[in-house]
């Protein structure tokens, strides 16, 4: 069963930075997802989808990886990119 180990992204409705400094372990999804017949809602059998494991730092939850032999692929993330500008360049 192979995992992402990754560091979740800033809250797009919010301009804070809260609960993005962690790392997460999640499980690659081992079936698609289809619709409910009755009531059109997606889902899997697929229970590993639901286990999401978090971490201080990467090499910790790639310890945990190792340990318990899930084969786990780590993403970096992406460096931020600042667009520094004042008020003033609005109206130019």
């Amino acid at each position: 069963m192979p995992a992402r180990i990754y560091q979740p992204p800033k809250n797009a409705m919010q301009s804070g930075r809260a609960r993005s400094d962690g790392w997460l372990l999640e499980f690659i999804p081992a079936e698609a997802k289809k619709p409910d017949p009755l009531m059109g809602w997606a889902g899997s059998g697929d229970m590993n989808q639901q286990v999401v494991l978090s971490f201080v730092n990467a090499a910790e939850a790639q310890a945990y990886a190792a340990k318990h032999g899930i084969e786990a692929r780590v993403i970096a993330t992406p460096p931020r990119k600042l667009k520094i500008q004042a008020y003033a360049d609005n109206f130019r």
